[in-house]
């Protein structure tokens, strides 16, 4: 009788049959959204459901498939976060005054200008 090598626990997954992570789909949403509606949590979402969706990629043995969306959901993520930061950068320098219309008007060739000296 000839030895059979199939494993029987496990169905084979047929070819072409993937599946979509849905942290995939998250990730892109939440980081599409981070400029519209959700503009922090938004972005701190996409990071955290692209990265699950990464591993859960990575780890499913080419069943799972998503990986553009979860890269653009990162992508999205970390832009919002960055421009977040910046914005958060000027508002400090204008609230203490050292940039903005009345910091420039104040100093060097702004202002003769400013004060109609010029």
């Amino acid at each position: 009788m000839a030895h059979n090598n199939y494993d029987y626990r496990q169905a084979p997954v047929p070819m072409g049959s993937q599946i979509t992570s849905a942290w995939a789909i998250v990730s892109l949403i939440a980081g599409i959204s981070s400029f519209m509606i959700f503009p922090l949590f938004g972005a701190i979402l996409a990071i955290i459901g692209g990265s699950i969706a990464k591993k859960e990629i990575r780890n499913g043995g080419g069943r799972v498939s998503g990986n553009g969306m979860a890269t653009w959901g990162l992508v999205l993520g970390w832009i919002n976060i960055a421009i977040s930061l910046i914005g958060l950068c000027i508002a400090i320098l204008m609230i203490m005054g050292v940039f903005g219309a009345g910091g420039l008007a104040m100093c060097g060739p702004f202002s003769d200008i400013m004060n109609g000296y010029y």
